[in-house]
C-alpha cells in the first residue's frame, strides 16, 4: 500500500476574491505549498536547502487542474498528494483538495529535478527517489 501525504490549509482572506470564494490562481499557490510541505515533511528533504544550498530545484513543467466546487473563506482544505509516475528526472503528481468529504480541486503537476546553474534535468538523488517511490499510487516508474 502506498503512502499519501496530507496536510491542511485554512482558506484565508488573502486567498479569496470579493465574493469570498477562492480565486482560482490561489489554488496553484496552495498546490505549490503542498509540494513544499511534502518535500520538507514527507520526504525529509528541505525544499529551501535544495534550492538555496545544493544548487538544485524542482520546477513545475506542466500542470493540469480541475475545479469541482468552490471553497470559501474559513474552509479548511485537506490536501493529499501521491505520485502517479516516477521517472529518472521527473515526478508526475496527483494533488487533491477536499473540504470534509467534498472534492474541491484536483491538480496534476509534473516536476523535474534540475541543476539550477545549467537549467538541465539531472537524475533524482537515490535517497530522495527512494522516499518518493513510497508515494507511488500505481507502482509506475518511467525511464525518462
Amino acid at each position: 500500500m502506498s503512502e499519501i501525504f496530507q496536510h491542511r490549509i485554512k482558506v484565508l482572506f488573502q486567498h479569496c476574491d470579493p465574493a469570498g470564494i477562492v480565486f482560482y490562481p490561489r489554488y496553484f499557490e496552495m498546490v505549490n505549498q503542498t509540494v513544499e510541505e511534502w518535500h520538507d515533511s514527507g520526504l525529509h528533504h528541505s525544499f529551501s536547502k535544495m534550492h538555496m544550498e545544493s544548487g538544485h530545484g524542482v520546477p513545475t513543467v506542466s500542470i493540469g487542474a480541475e475545479f469541482t466546487a468552490p471553497s470559501k473563506m474559513g474552509d479548511v482544505l485537506t490536501w493529499s498528494l501521491s505520485v502517479l509516475r516516477l521517472g529518472r528526472t521527473s515526478a508526475h503528481l496527483s494533488i487533491k483538495a477536499r473540504c470534509g468529504d467534498q472534492l474541491r480541486m484536483t491538480a496534476t503537476p509534473v516536476l523535474v529535478y534540475v541543476h539550477m546553474a545549467s537549467g538541465r534535468p539531472v537524475p533524482w538523488p537515490e535517497d530522495i527517489r527512494s522516499r518518493m517511490s513510497s508515494y507511488l499510487n500505481d507502482g509506475a516508474q518511467l525511464p525518462d
